[in-house]
Protein backbone atom coordinates (compact mmCIF):
# COMPACT_ATOMS: atom_id res chain seq x y z
CA UNK A 1 0.00 0.00 0.00
CA UNK A 2 1.28 3.47 -0.88
CA UNK A 3 1.40 6.20 1.75
CA UNK A 4 -1.37 8.22 0.08
CA UNK A 5 -3.60 5.16 0.03
CA UNK A 6 -3.08 4.57 3.73
CA UNK A 7 -3.84 8.24 4.49
CA UNK A 8 -6.96 8.12 2.28
CA UNK A 9 -8.31 5.05 4.09
CA UNK A 10 -7.51 6.53 7.47
CA UNK A 11 -9.60 9.59 6.59
CA UNK A 12 -12.49 7.80 4.89
CA UNK A 13 -12.89 5.12 7.54
CA UNK A 14 -12.85 7.49 10.51
CA UNK A 15 -16.19 7.83 12.36
CA UNK A 16 -16.95 11.14 14.15
CA UNK A 17 -16.82 11.05 17.98
CA UNK A 18 -17.44 13.67 20.66
CA UNK A 19 -14.73 13.75 23.30
CA UNK A 20 -15.08 14.97 26.88
CA UNK A 21 -13.39 18.18 27.91
CA UNK A 22 -10.62 16.21 29.60
CA UNK A 23 -9.98 14.26 26.41
CA UNK A 24 -9.78 17.31 24.15
CA UNK A 25 -6.11 18.09 24.80
CA UNK A 26 -2.77 16.42 25.52
CA UNK A 27 -1.45 16.33 29.06
CA UNK A 28 1.89 18.11 28.70
CA UNK A 29 3.00 17.68 32.30
CA UNK A 30 4.88 14.43 31.72
CA UNK A 31 6.58 15.83 28.61
CA UNK A 32 7.67 18.95 30.49
CA UNK A 33 8.99 16.92 33.42
CA UNK A 34 10.94 14.65 31.07
CA UNK A 35 12.45 17.55 29.15
CA UNK A 36 13.40 19.37 32.33
CA UNK A 37 15.02 16.26 33.79
CA UNK A 38 17.34 15.55 30.87
CA UNK A 39 18.30 19.17 30.24
CA UNK A 40 19.11 19.65 33.91
CA UNK A 41 21.15 16.43 33.87
CA UNK A 42 23.20 17.76 30.94
CA UNK A 43 24.17 20.79 32.97
CA UNK A 44 24.55 19.39 36.46
CA UNK A 45 24.44 15.78 37.55
CA UNK A 46 26.05 13.16 39.74
CA UNK A 47 27.25 9.82 38.45
CA UNK A 48 24.58 7.26 39.45
CA UNK A 49 26.99 4.69 40.84
CA UNK A 50 29.57 6.87 42.58
CA UNK A 51 27.93 10.25 43.12
CA UNK A 52 30.82 12.07 41.44
CA UNK A 53 29.81 15.52 40.14
CA UNK A 54 29.84 16.25 36.42
CA UNK A 55 28.59 18.72 33.82
CA UNK A 56 28.25 17.60 30.22
CA UNK A 57 27.69 21.21 29.18
CA UNK A 58 31.16 22.18 30.39
CA UNK A 59 32.64 18.91 29.14
CA UNK A 60 31.27 19.45 25.63
CA UNK A 61 33.31 22.64 25.25
CA UNK A 62 36.32 20.99 26.88
CA UNK A 63 36.15 18.02 24.53
CA UNK A 64 35.98 20.09 21.36
CA UNK A 65 38.90 22.22 22.49
CA UNK A 66 40.90 19.08 23.38
CA UNK A 67 40.81 17.94 19.77
CA UNK A 68 41.75 21.32 18.37
CA UNK A 69 38.41 22.90 17.56
CA UNK A 70 37.85 26.62 18.09
CA UNK A 71 34.61 27.12 19.98
CA UNK A 72 33.21 30.65 19.64
CA UNK A 73 33.94 32.70 22.74
CA UNK A 74 30.21 33.12 23.23
CA UNK A 75 30.24 29.67 24.84
CA UNK A 76 31.45 31.20 28.11
CA UNK A 77 28.39 33.46 28.28
CA UNK A 78 25.93 30.61 27.80
CA UNK A 79 27.80 28.33 30.17
CA UNK A 80 27.57 31.04 32.83
CA UNK A 81 23.88 31.63 32.16
CA UNK A 82 23.05 27.94 32.11
CA UNK A 83 24.90 27.08 35.31
CA UNK A 84 23.28 30.06 37.05
CA UNK A 85 19.85 28.91 35.84
CA UNK A 86 20.46 25.45 37.31
CA UNK A 87 21.38 26.96 40.67
CA UNK A 88 18.30 29.18 40.62
CA UNK A 89 15.95 26.46 39.37
CA UNK A 90 14.94 28.65 36.43
CA UNK A 91 14.01 26.03 33.85
CA UNK A 92 12.91 28.50 31.19
CA UNK A 93 16.29 30.23 31.28
CA UNK A 94 18.05 26.85 31.34
CA UNK A 95 16.27 25.63 28.21
CA UNK A 96 17.31 28.81 26.40
CA UNK A 97 20.93 28.51 27.55
CA UNK A 98 20.91 24.84 26.56
CA UNK A 99 19.72 25.57 23.03
CA UNK A 100 22.05 28.55 22.65
CA UNK A 101 25.09 26.58 23.81
CA UNK A 102 24.25 23.79 21.37
CA UNK A 103 24.05 26.39 18.61
CA UNK A 104 27.46 27.78 19.59
CA UNK A 105 28.96 24.28 19.62
CA UNK A 106 27.68 23.70 16.09
CA UNK A 107 29.66 26.77 14.99
CA UNK A 108 32.96 25.31 16.24
CA UNK A 109 35.59 24.70 13.56
CA UNK A 110 38.86 22.73 13.58
CA UNK A 111 42.03 24.77 13.84
CA UNK A 112 44.52 23.25 11.36
CA UNK A 113 47.42 24.66 13.41
CA UNK A 114 46.38 22.95 16.63
CA UNK A 115 48.66 20.01 17.57
CA UNK A 116 45.72 17.62 17.73
CA UNK A 117 44.60 18.53 14.22
CA UNK A 118 48.08 17.79 12.91
CA UNK A 119 47.77 14.16 13.95
CA UNK A 120 46.18 11.34 11.96
CA UNK A 121 42.50 10.47 12.26
CA UNK A 122 41.31 7.55 10.17
CA UNK A 123 37.96 7.97 8.45
CA UNK A 124 37.44 4.30 7.59
CA UNK A 125 38.53 0.84 8.63
CA UNK A 126 40.21 0.39 5.26
CA UNK A 127 42.44 3.41 5.93
CA UNK A 128 43.31 2.14 9.40
CA UNK A 129 43.95 -1.41 8.14
CA UNK A 130 46.38 -0.11 5.53
CA UNK A 131 48.42 1.61 8.25
CA UNK A 132 49.03 -1.43 10.47
CA UNK A 133 50.33 -4.97 10.23
CA UNK A 134 48.02 -7.32 12.06
CA UNK A 135 49.49 -10.44 13.63
CA UNK A 136 48.40 -13.59 11.82
CA UNK A 137 45.28 -15.32 13.07
CA UNK A 138 45.93 -18.08 15.58
CA UNK A 139 43.66 -21.10 15.28
CA UNK A 140 41.47 -21.51 18.33
CA UNK A 141 38.87 -24.24 18.83
CA UNK A 142 35.51 -22.66 19.70
CA UNK A 143 33.87 -26.08 19.91
CA UNK A 144 35.53 -27.22 23.10
CA UNK A 145 34.98 -26.77 26.82
CA UNK A 146 37.95 -24.40 27.01
CA UNK A 147 36.04 -21.86 24.93
CA UNK A 148 33.06 -22.05 27.28
CA UNK A 149 35.41 -21.56 30.23
CA UNK A 150 37.10 -18.55 28.63
CA UNK A 151 33.80 -16.91 27.68
CA UNK A 152 32.54 -17.32 31.24
CA UNK A 153 35.81 -15.83 32.48
CA UNK A 154 35.49 -12.88 30.10
CA UNK A 155 31.94 -12.04 31.10
CA UNK A 156 32.66 -12.42 34.79
CA UNK A 157 35.75 -10.25 34.46
CA UNK A 158 33.58 -7.52 32.98
CA UNK A 159 30.79 -7.90 35.49
CA UNK A 160 33.14 -7.80 38.47
CA UNK A 161 35.18 -4.92 37.11
CA UNK A 162 32.09 -2.86 36.41
CA UNK A 163 30.56 -3.69 39.79
CA UNK A 164 33.68 -2.58 41.65
CA UNK A 165 34.24 0.42 39.41
CA UNK A 166 30.79 1.99 39.52
CA UNK A 167 31.42 2.96 43.14
CA UNK A 168 34.77 4.58 42.30
CA UNK A 169 34.41 6.42 38.98
CA UNK A 170 34.90 10.14 38.72
CA UNK A 171 37.52 10.50 41.47
CA UNK A 172 41.32 10.83 41.64
CA UNK A 173 43.89 8.35 42.89
CA UNK A 174 44.57 10.49 45.93
CA UNK A 175 40.92 10.80 46.93
CA UNK A 176 40.25 7.09 46.42
CA UNK A 177 43.30 6.03 48.39
CA UNK A 178 42.35 8.30 51.27
CA UNK A 179 38.76 7.02 51.29
CA UNK A 180 39.28 3.30 50.63
CA UNK A 181 42.95 2.36 50.68
CA UNK A 182 43.80 -0.55 48.40
CA UNK A 183 40.97 -1.56 46.07
CA UNK A 184 40.76 -5.22 47.08
CA UNK A 185 37.03 -5.59 47.80
CA UNK A 186 33.59 -4.36 46.87
CA UNK A 187 33.08 -0.99 48.52
CA UNK A 188 29.34 -1.73 48.80
CA UNK A 189 27.02 -4.61 47.85
CA UNK A 190 27.68 -5.09 44.11
CA UNK A 191 25.18 -4.99 41.27
CA UNK A 192 25.22 -5.39 37.48
CA UNK A 193 23.33 -2.20 36.59
CA UNK A 194 25.57 -0.20 34.24
CA UNK A 195 25.86 1.01 30.67
CA UNK A 196 29.03 -0.94 29.84
CA UNK A 197 27.29 -4.29 29.67
CA UNK A 198 24.11 -2.78 28.20
CA UNK A 199 25.79 -1.66 24.99
CA UNK A 200 27.79 -4.87 24.71
CA UNK A 201 24.57 -6.88 24.90
CA UNK A 202 23.18 -4.78 22.03
CA UNK A 203 26.18 -5.80 19.91
CA UNK A 204 25.78 -9.42 20.98
CA UNK A 205 22.14 -9.45 19.87
CA UNK A 206 23.12 -8.06 16.47
CA UNK A 207 25.99 -10.53 16.13
CA UNK A 208 23.77 -13.45 17.15
CA UNK A 209 21.42 -12.51 14.30
CA UNK A 210 23.95 -11.72 11.57
CA UNK A 211 27.23 -13.29 12.64
CA UNK A 212 30.34 -11.85 11.01
CA UNK A 213 28.16 -10.19 8.36
CA UNK A 214 26.79 -7.83 11.02
CA UNK A 215 26.81 -4.12 10.09
CA UNK A 216 26.88 -0.89 12.06
CA UNK A 217 23.26 -0.32 11.01
CA UNK A 218 22.33 -3.68 12.54
CA UNK A 219 23.91 -2.60 15.81
CA UNK A 220 22.09 0.74 15.58
CA UNK A 221 18.78 -1.09 15.21
CA UNK A 222 19.35 -2.82 18.55
CA UNK A 223 20.28 0.48 20.19
CA UNK A 224 16.99 1.96 19.05
CA UNK A 225 14.87 -1.05 19.93
CA UNK A 226 16.44 -2.04 23.26
CA UNK A 227 18.17 0.94 24.91
CA UNK A 228 15.91 3.65 26.33
CA UNK A 229 18.52 6.18 27.51
CA UNK A 230 22.23 6.86 27.10
CA UNK A 231 24.93 9.38 28.08
CA UNK A 232 27.36 11.67 26.26
CA UNK A 233 28.34 10.29 22.83
CA UNK A 234 25.88 7.40 23.04
CA UNK A 235 23.03 9.78 23.91
CA UNK A 236 23.77 11.93 20.86
CA UNK A 237 24.03 8.87 18.62
CA UNK A 238 20.85 7.33 20.01
CA UNK A 239 18.92 10.53 19.34
CA UNK A 240 20.38 10.70 15.84
CA UNK A 241 19.35 7.10 15.17
CA UNK A 242 15.82 7.89 16.28
CA UNK A 243 15.80 10.74 13.77
CA UNK A 244 16.83 8.31 11.05
CA UNK A 245 20.49 9.32 11.00
CA UNK A 246 22.43 6.03 10.79
CA UNK A 247 26.15 5.21 11.06
CA UNK A 248 28.60 6.65 10.42
CA UNK A 249 26.65 9.94 10.34
CA UNK A 250 25.03 9.08 13.68
CA UNK A 251 28.40 9.68 15.34
CA UNK A 252 29.05 12.97 13.56
CA UNK A 253 25.94 15.11 13.91
CA UNK A 254 26.12 17.38 16.97
CA UNK A 255 28.50 15.10 18.88
CA UNK A 256 31.29 16.78 20.87
CA UNK A 257 31.95 13.53 22.77
CA UNK A 258 33.06 11.43 19.80
CA UNK A 259 36.50 10.70 21.28
CA UNK A 260 35.30 9.85 24.77
CA UNK A 261 35.33 6.40 26.35
CA UNK A 262 31.93 5.17 25.18
CA UNK A 263 33.27 3.02 22.36
CA UNK A 264 36.37 1.97 24.29
CA UNK A 265 34.07 0.47 26.94
CA UNK A 266 32.43 -1.83 24.35
CA UNK A 267 35.46 -3.66 22.95
CA UNK A 268 35.51 -6.77 25.12
CA UNK A 269 32.45 -8.49 23.63
CA UNK A 270 33.81 -7.85 20.14
CA UNK A 271 37.08 -9.57 21.04
CA UNK A 272 35.18 -12.45 22.62
CA UNK A 273 33.44 -13.30 19.34
CA UNK A 274 36.74 -13.24 17.39
CA UNK A 275 39.12 -15.34 19.50
CA UNK A 276 42.67 -15.34 18.17
CA UNK A 277 41.76 -13.08 15.23
CA UNK A 278 43.16 -9.57 15.68
CA UNK A 279 42.10 -8.19 12.31
CA UNK A 280 38.54 -9.46 12.59
CA UNK A 281 38.25 -8.10 16.12
CA UNK A 282 39.45 -4.71 14.88
CA UNK A 283 37.00 -4.75 11.97
CA UNK A 284 34.02 -5.61 14.16
CA UNK A 285 35.09 -3.04 16.75
CA UNK A 286 35.25 -0.39 14.05
CA UNK A 287 31.70 -1.00 12.85
CA UNK A 288 30.37 -1.08 16.42
CA UNK A 289 32.26 2.06 17.42
CA UNK A 290 31.23 4.14 14.42
CA UNK A 291 27.63 4.16 15.65
CA UNK A 292 28.68 6.78 18.21
CA UNK A 293 32.36 7.65 17.79
CA UNK A 294 34.96 8.82 15.30
CA UNK A 295 38.75 8.95 15.01
CA UNK A 296 40.52 8.23 18.25
CA UNK A 297 37.26 7.25 19.89
CA UNK A 298 37.00 4.33 17.46
CA UNK A 299 40.61 3.32 18.09
CA UNK A 300 39.72 2.96 21.77
CA UNK A 301 37.30 0.16 20.97
CA UNK A 302 39.72 -1.40 18.51
CA UNK A 303 42.40 -1.49 21.22
CA UNK A 304 40.23 -3.35 23.71
CA UNK A 305 38.73 -5.68 21.13
CA UNK A 306 42.15 -6.77 19.87
CA UNK A 307 43.44 -7.08 23.44
CA UNK A 308 40.60 -9.46 24.35
CA UNK A 309 40.66 -11.41 21.08
CA UNK A 310 44.35 -12.16 21.44
CA UNK A 311 44.05 -12.99 25.16
CA UNK A 312 42.64 -16.34 24.02
CA UNK A 313 46.02 -17.20 22.51
CA UNK A 314 48.55 -14.98 24.34
CA UNK A 315 48.73 -15.27 28.13
CA UNK A 316 51.70 -12.99 28.85
CA UNK A 317 49.93 -9.71 29.62
CA UNK A 318 52.98 -7.52 29.19
CA UNK A 319 53.69 -8.97 25.76
CA UNK A 320 50.01 -8.76 24.84
CA UNK A 321 49.81 -5.13 25.96
CA UNK A 322 52.91 -4.09 24.04
CA UNK A 323 51.76 -5.87 20.88
CA UNK A 324 48.34 -4.24 21.08
CA UNK A 325 49.93 -0.82 21.57
CA UNK A 326 51.92 -1.44 18.38
CA UNK A 327 48.64 -1.74 16.44
CA UNK A 328 47.72 1.84 17.36
CA UNK A 329 49.58 3.96 14.75
CA UNK A 330 52.09 6.34 16.33
CA UNK A 331 50.90 9.27 14.24
CA UNK A 332 47.46 9.16 15.88
CA UNK A 333 46.84 10.77 19.24
CA UNK A 334 45.52 7.49 20.61
CA UNK A 335 48.70 5.74 19.50
CA UNK A 336 50.76 8.46 21.16
CA UNK A 337 48.79 8.10 24.41
CA UNK A 338 49.21 4.35 24.79
CA UNK A 339 52.88 4.62 23.83
CA UNK A 340 53.40 7.33 26.45
CA UNK A 341 51.74 5.09 29.04
CA UNK A 342 53.77 2.05 28.04
CA UNK A 343 56.99 4.05 28.25
CA UNK A 344 55.94 5.39 31.64
CA UNK A 345 55.31 1.83 32.83
CA UNK A 346 58.65 0.55 31.56
CA UNK A 347 60.68 3.29 33.24
CA UNK A 348 58.77 3.44 36.56
CA UNK A 349 59.37 1.33 39.64
CA UNK A 350 55.67 0.94 40.44
CA UNK A 351 52.23 1.70 39.06
CA UNK A 352 51.71 4.83 41.15
CA UNK A 353 54.75 6.56 39.68
CA UNK A 354 53.81 5.49 36.17
CA UNK A 355 50.22 6.62 36.59
CA UNK A 356 51.32 9.97 38.06
CA UNK A 357 53.21 10.68 34.84
CA UNK A 358 50.14 9.87 32.74
CA UNK A 359 47.75 11.73 35.02
CA UNK A 360 49.86 14.88 34.70
CA UNK A 361 50.26 14.47 30.93
CA UNK A 362 46.49 14.24 30.30
CA UNK A 363 45.23 16.56 33.01
CA UNK A 364 43.40 18.75 30.46
CA UNK A 365 41.12 15.87 29.43
CA UNK A 366 37.82 14.99 31.04
CA UNK A 367 37.83 11.90 33.24
CA UNK A 368 35.43 10.25 30.73
CA UNK A 369 37.70 10.93 27.74
CA UNK A 370 39.35 7.92 26.11
CA UNK A 371 42.93 9.13 26.60
CA UNK A 372 43.53 9.15 30.38
CA UNK A 373 41.55 5.93 30.66
CA UNK A 374 43.53 4.21 27.92
CA UNK A 375 46.69 5.19 29.79
CA UNK A 376 45.27 3.76 33.02
CA UNK A 377 44.52 0.48 31.25
CA UNK A 378 48.09 0.15 29.98
CA UNK A 379 49.52 0.88 33.44
CA UNK A 380 47.26 -1.67 35.15
CA UNK A 381 47.90 -4.36 32.55
CA UNK A 382 51.64 -3.85 32.80
CA UNK A 383 51.96 -3.90 36.56
CA UNK A 384 49.13 -6.36 37.15
CA UNK A 385 51.05 -8.96 35.10
CA UNK A 386 48.04 -11.22 34.62
CA UNK A 387 47.01 -11.40 38.28
CA UNK A 388 43.28 -10.69 38.48
CA UNK A 389 43.25 -9.17 41.96
CA UNK A 390 46.37 -7.07 41.44
CA UNK A 391 45.14 -5.74 38.09
CA UNK A 392 41.81 -4.80 39.68
CA UNK A 393 43.53 -3.06 42.59
CA UNK A 394 45.65 -0.98 40.22
CA UNK A 395 42.93 -0.01 37.76
CA UNK A 396 40.65 0.83 40.67
CA UNK A 397 43.37 2.93 42.27
CA UNK A 398 43.93 4.95 39.09
CA UNK A 399 40.45 6.46 39.34
CA UNK A 400 38.78 8.20 36.39
CA UNK A 401 36.24 5.99 34.55
CA UNK A 402 36.97 2.93 36.64
CA UNK A 403 34.03 0.73 35.75
CA UNK A 404 34.69 0.96 32.01
CA UNK A 405 38.43 0.41 32.42
CA UNK A 406 38.18 -2.44 34.90
CA UNK A 407 35.50 -4.28 32.92
CA UNK A 408 37.56 -4.25 29.74
CA UNK A 409 40.99 -5.23 30.99
CA UNK A 410 39.72 -7.77 33.53
CA UNK A 411 37.91 -9.50 30.67
CA UNK A 412 41.29 -9.85 28.93
CA UNK A 413 43.09 -11.01 32.07
CA UNK A 414 40.40 -13.53 32.95
CA UNK A 415 40.25 -14.93 29.41
CA UNK A 416 44.02 -15.32 29.31
CA UNK A 417 44.19 -17.05 32.68
CA UNK A 418 40.86 -18.93 32.66
CA UNK A 419 37.80 -18.87 34.89
CA UNK A 420 39.69 -20.46 37.79
CA UNK A 421 41.80 -17.30 38.08
CA UNK A 422 38.79 -15.43 39.53
CA UNK A 423 38.38 -15.91 43.26
CA UNK A 424 34.86 -16.88 44.33
CA UNK A 425 34.74 -13.92 46.72
CA UNK A 426 34.18 -11.73 43.67
CA UNK A 427 31.46 -13.93 42.19
CA UNK A 428 29.39 -15.08 45.16
CA UNK A 429 28.12 -11.62 46.24
CA UNK A 430 26.68 -11.06 42.75
CA UNK A 431 25.24 -14.47 41.96
CA UNK A 432 23.91 -15.45 38.57
CA UNK A 433 21.26 -12.75 38.17
CA UNK A 434 22.10 -10.03 35.64
CA UNK A 435 19.99 -6.87 35.78
CA UNK A 436 20.09 -4.26 33.01
CA UNK A 437 18.19 -1.10 32.12
CA UNK A 438 17.39 -2.42 28.65
CA UNK A 439 13.89 -2.98 27.35
CA UNK A 440 14.98 -6.60 26.91
CA UNK A 441 16.44 -8.34 28.82
CA UNK A 442 15.59 -6.31 31.94
CA UNK A 443 16.61 -9.38 33.90
CA UNK A 444 18.60 -12.37 32.74
CA UNK A 445 21.46 -14.47 34.08
CA UNK A 446 25.17 -14.35 33.48
CA UNK A 447 25.10 -18.03 32.59
CA UNK A 448 22.47 -17.33 29.91
CA UNK A 449 24.58 -14.53 28.41
CA UNK A 450 27.64 -16.79 28.40
CA UNK A 451 25.67 -19.52 26.67
CA UNK A 452 24.30 -17.06 24.12
CA UNK A 453 27.82 -15.82 23.35
CA UNK A 454 29.18 -19.34 22.88
CA UNK A 455 26.26 -20.37 20.69
CA UNK A 456 26.45 -17.21 18.55
CA UNK A 457 30.17 -17.69 17.85
CA UNK A 458 29.80 -21.38 17.08
CA UNK A 459 26.89 -20.72 14.75
CA UNK A 460 28.77 -17.89 13.00
CA UNK A 461 31.84 -20.11 12.56
CA UNK A 462 29.91 -23.11 11.26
Amino acid sequence: MKAWEFARDLLRNAEPVLRSEEEQTWDASEAIAGQDFWVRMFWQSNVPGSGAPESLAVAAVQSLENKGWVVPAENALWLEKGLAAVDEGDMEALHVAHARLKAVLRQAKPDPDHPSQKTKRFSSFADYEAAVSFPPDVAYDVGGKDFEDRIAAGWWGQIIGAAVGTALEGYTTEKLEKAFGRIDRYMRPPNTYNDDITFELAFLYAFALKGYAVTSADVGDYWVSLIPVAWSAEAVALENLRRGVYPPESALDGNPFDEWIGAQMRGAIVGMVAPGRAREAARLAWLDAEVSHTGNGILGEVFNAVLVARAFVETDMRRLTAETVDLMPADTEYGAVVRFALDAARKSADWKNAWALCDAEYVEYNWIHAYPNAAAQVIALWFGQGDFDETLAIIGGCGHDVDCNAAQILAAVAIAKGFASIDKRWIDPIGDELITYMRRPAKTTTSAVCAMTVEAVRRARS
